[in-house]
Parts: structure tokens; sequence; C-alpha cells
């Protein structure tokens, strides 16, 4: 994990070398999971400087930056567009640019980037819009620009820019417009063939009948009436009439147009009110629905053995998640519904798939495809060769527990990270509402991935919290959620802090409180231990001495932390990170002991609390975690 974290570091801050290096096909995921074009973004990200943090949800841990702002993608997940104009960015251009090979468009002006252009900018076979104007770029026009071959808008007027034109501009047809006015820039001039082309503002211009007079050529190339030559009386009522039918059909058509899209738009709206995907046994395998993949039922029902008991991975509340072996020799998780006609099963169905086409980062478990019949629902994943956190900690090889103290709180950092981009990167923002072990799931690196979407609620940034009927798992759901129905990102940091507690014990919160026999809860017998200064009390035994008391102190405080009586008090997951860092956490801590909480702090824990919600026996609830089902 350490060497892997290293090499991901490395890997950006030498991102300039490594974009020149790569061939344009190399701009794809790696055989390691590594997608070279959220490299090349991030050494853009890098050489800027961002003074409004308009680039804060660029994250190299993101497996594609499709979501990132300011950068669009093709229809294929390729990076087609970077629109950054007056964002007041300064810095400089990152040659990792080069590797962006499916650019179309660059959109820099008005900002403050200095520097040279990179010529690594005419490996972009694709690009047709560059505007990098009115900036204080200095240095020569890279020659590599006449390899653009599609460029068909090129601006770089108002920067600093010097030297002699490249000849190699001349060599590109299909201009529309290049700006290159009020620069530095020195004859002579090439024959630039564009519609309209601009030199104005440069003194040392040579035109190409100057000679030697370098002192101030322009050009003018456009092929337009000069203004002093008078149009003819009947010339001029032909133009107008021409004119006026252009106009009258340009606005029918337009009317046309807003119509069949507005009917369009209704007709959507009305199917999906009906059924989510109107889809068949017959529909074709091979059609996807954006970047999934749509699977037979038949040919999942064979991957999986019929459903054999024996490829279970896991069971939630509303499904059963199989292994599956695809005819591809490929390994996947197959999540089947119970019963998708259940109160909630759809719903559950339809958040699961637009919450993961929302959200792509590495801590967070991708969509692979989907299944729909009359009667049946299926989800596709990737399979997981590590199982969940949960059953990994109730492993041992050679001995030893599968979960070392270091896995532990890489782990802890990882979902961080995955909640980190849920709450505050992703657009509109998700609250997980089921944050547990059994749902952070492990790859072949034991890197956290967060699973498991089927509760959660997407919010827009304004929006403080959401109110439903409670949903989630006893000894992990927030007290304000219980009580009132309301959940924000800090209900999922309120489960965030009961996963910790888990990961230093290694036992279902609940169990450890009860073998404890801790009559106040959970979280009241962690702060106990930690006020008593005996946290070794609630080490894993399978641990033994192999672990960091220092860390331990700090995972226990961020726990606590976490876990706080009201969600105004519990830090955000950016900060949460910073503290497992060990950043902030002395003054958080120190903080957090001059405000005022209940005197039992989780009593939200307490099994009595769940009767009223989930109409089961007081008994039974204290002997496991429950889900709670119900309308969203």
């Amino acid at each position: 994990m350490e060497t892997w974290a290293r090499w991901r570091c490395w890997a950006v801050a030498a991102a300039g070398v490594l974009c020149a290096l790569l061939p344009p096909a190399a701009a794809t995921l790696s055989p390691t999971g590594i997608n070279y074009e959220v490299v090349a973004l991030m050494a853009i990200k890098t050489e800027l400087q961002d003074h409004y943090n308009v680039l804060d949800n660029w994250d190299i841990n993101s497996v594609d930056p499709c979501s990132w702002r300011m950068v669009t993608c093709s229809s294929d997940g390729y990076v087609s567009a970077l629109g950054l104009p007056s964002q007041r960015l300064s810095g400089k251009l990152s040659p990792g640019i080069g590797n962006l090979t499916r650019l179309q468009s660059v959109l820099l002006q008005n900002n403050a980037i200095s520097g040279t252009i990179p010529s690594t900018i005419g490996r972009l076979g694709m690009l047709q819009t560059l505007d990098m104007s009115d900036n204080h770029l200095t240095g020569s026009i890279p020659t590599s620009l006449g390899d653009l071959k599609n460029l068909n808008y090129l601006k770089l007027n108002n920067n600093s820019l010097s030297g002699v034109l490249p000849e190699s501009l001349a060599t590109i047809n299909g201009l529309a417009l290049v700006d290159l006015s009020f620069n530095n820039l020195s004859g002579p001039v090439p024959k630039i063939s564009a519609r309209t082309f601009s030199i104005a503002g440069n003194s040392m211009i040579c035109g190409v009948k100057s000679g030697d007079n370098c002192s101030s050529v322009s050009l003018d190339p456009l092929s337009y009436p000069p203004d002093d030559l008078k149009i003819q009386p009947q010339q001029a009522m032909s133009r107008s009439h021409r004119i006026a039918i252009i106009c009258g059909a340009t606005v029918g058509s337009v009317a046309f147009v807003a119509i069949v899209v507005g009917m369009l738009l209704w007709w959507r709206h009305r199917r999906n009110q009906q059924i989510f995907f109107d889809v068949n046994d017959q529909y074709d395998p091979e059609v996807c629905l954006g970047h999934l993949k749509k699977y037979t039922f038949k040919e999942l029902r064979a991957s999986t053995n019929n459903f054999n008991s024996k490829n279970i991975l896991g069971e939630g509340g509303y499904g059963i998640v199989y292994k599956g072996f695809l005819r591809d020799g490929s390994i996947v998780a197959v999540k089947r519904l119970k019963d998708y006609n259940a109160v909630g099963g759809e719903v559950q169905f339809q958040t699961e798939v637009e919450v993961i086409s929302l959200a792509v980062h590495r801590n967070l478990l991708r969509l692979i495809g989907f299944c729909t019949t009359e009667c049946e629902r299926l989800l596709v994943y990737p399979y997981m060769p590590n199982g969940s956190v949960a059953s990994q900690l109730r492993e041992h090889i050679n001995g030893k527990p599968a979960l070392d103290w270091s896995r532990r709180k890489m782990i802890a950092l990882g979902t961080a990270r995955g909640l980190l981009y849920l709450h505050e990167q992703c657009d509109p923002k998700i609250i997980h509402r089921d944050v547990k072990a059994s749902n952070v799931l492990l790859d072949e690196y034991f890197e956290a991935i967060v699973g498991d979407f089927g509760l959660a609620k997407l919010l827009d940034h304004q929006e403080t919290h959401v109110t439903t009927a409670v949903r989630g798992t006893v000894g992990h759901i927030a007290p304000e959620y219980l009580s009132t129905g309301q959940s924000s990102e800090k209900t999922d940091v309120f489960g965030f802090g009961v996963l910790l507690v888990e990961l230093i014990t290694g036992q279902k919160a609940l169990d450890f409180g009860r073998l404890a026999n801790q009559k106040g809860g959970v979280l009241d017998l962690v702060k106990k231990l930690h006020q008593e200064k005996q946290l070794n009390m609630m080490v894993d035994k399978d641990l033994g001495s192999n672990y960091d008391r220092v860390e331990l102190e700090e995972m226990v405080q961020v726990a606590l932390l976490c876990t706080q009586y009201y969600p105004s008090h519990r830090p955000r997951m950016s900060e949460v990170i910073r503290m497992l860092e060990g950043d902030g956490l002395a003054e958080k801590w120190e903080a957090s002991q001059n405000v005022d909480t209940p005197k039992s702090v989780s009593s939200e824990l307490l099994p009595l609390k769940f009767t009223d919600f989930a109409g089961v026996d007081e008994s039974s609830v204290g002997l496991e975690a429950m889900e709670l089902s119900g309308p969203r």
C-alpha cells in the first residue's frame, strides 16, 4: 500500500515528463488502474496557481475526471474540452496537457498564466479551438502548432510572445480565425490561410513585401468589401430581402426545434415516472446505457450457477450478492434484488444506478452493468477479492489477522476519502446513509472501496439535510436521524466514527458494547476507556501488541469527535482526513472538551430506542445489528 501511494505521488510530480514519453494510445486506464488523463490533469493543476479553488474537486484518486469542474468528456469517456476562462489562474501550463490526446477545445483566456506555450500541445491532433489570449505568456510560438491539422480557431493575442511566426502555421488548412495581435512577434509573416488573421500591435513584424523594414506592418486578410465601397440600391434591396428570408427561416427553425425538444423532454419525464428501464430479456446485450453494459438474465443466471447458494458473497436488506463468472473469463459480483416490487425496491435500484453513475472515485464502488426484466432487477459490479472490511476483521492468515494495524489505518483513510468525494466534491452531493464495515469493500491491494448506495440520497449543496423514514443499520444511525428522520453529511460522519470503533476492536459496534456489559452504549464505553487511559482494553485481541499506541489514541479521538451528539459539533470529512493524518487533531479535541453534551452521548445506540421504528423485539436488537426498512 505504501509503495503504491508513493508511486502515485511520484506519478503526479513527474507527469510533465511522463506525458511527453507516453504514446497517444496510453491515455486510458493502465493495467494497474491508473488513468493517464487524471495524471495529466493533476499535472496541470499542480503547475497552475488556483487562488480561488476552482479546481478543488480535481482529485488524483479519481478513476476518471469526467465529473470534475471545467472538464468535459466525450461519450467514450475521454477528456474532450478544458474550459477555464476568466478564473484568475496564474502559474504555468504544464506539458502534461499533451497527454490529453482527445482534446478538441482548450479555453484558458483572460487569466494570468505565464511561462511558455508547451510544445506538447502539438500532440493534440483532434484540437479545434485553442484560446490562450489575455494572459502573460512569453517565449516563441511552438512550431509544433503546425501539427494541429484540425485547428480552426487560434487566439494568442494580448500576451508577450516573441520570436518569428513559425512557417508550420501555413500548412494548416481550414483555419477560420488566427489572432496574434498585441505581442512582441517579429517577421517575416508566413502565408497563413485564415479567413480572419490579425497581427496588429506587433511593432517588429515584417510583412511579406516590406523588405528589411521591420517597423510596423499590418495585414488585412479579411475578404469583406471596403467600407467606402458603395452598394447599388437594387443590390441593397435584394440583399435586405435575402436577409429577411434568412432571419424568418432561422426563427422558424429554432421554434420548431424548441417544440420538438420540449415534447421529447415531456415524453421522457412521463416515461421515467412509469418505469426506469423499459427493457426485456430479448434486449441486445451489447447495447450500453452510457458506460453501463446491459446483461441478459440468462447470462447472469449462468454466471452464478443458477444463483447457487455456494456463490453468495453477502446479503443485505434488499438483495443478495453472488460471485459470477462471465463467459469472457472475468469475475464479477452480481447483486440480485430480493423483490423489487416490494415497497422501495424499484426506488433502491434506481438510486443505486443514479448515484454510482454520478460518483466516480478510486475509493467508491463502480457499476459495470445491469439487468432488468419484468420481475428481476440485477446490478453487476467488479469482484472484490478481499471481500468486505467486516469479513476481513474475522479472517486470519497463517495465524495472524488479515488486517494488521497499518492496513486498518489505510482503510480508515480510504473510506474517508470516498466519503469526502460524496460530500464535498460531487455535484449534487451524496449522503450514503449506511456507512459500516460490511459496506466497505477491499480490492486486491486492500484499498477501501465504499459500496452499497441503495440508501443514498442526492442533495443540492444549498440544502443542509433531507427528511425521510429512518433507514440504515442499528448501531450506526446518528441520533438526530433516529429521532427526526433528518439526515445530512454529518449522519455519514457519525457512521464513519462507529466504523473506526469497529476497525479498532475488530467487532461489530453493538457486539463490543454487549460483551463488555456496558449499559450506556458502546460510545460511552469508548469514552470511559479513553478517560481512564485504558485504550489497550478495546484493541482487537488478534493484534496483540502490534499496533501504534499514538495512532490508536488519535483514531479513538477522531471516532469520538465524529460521534458527538450534535451534528454541528462533528467535523467534516475533509477535517477528518487531516486529523487522521495528524493535522489539527489536538486543537479540535481540546475544543470539543468545552462543549456541553447530553449525559449519555451514545444513548442513541440503546436497543430500546429502535423498537418504535423497527417494530422488533428489544432483546433481538441487542444481539445483532438490524437493518431498518421502509419507504425512503
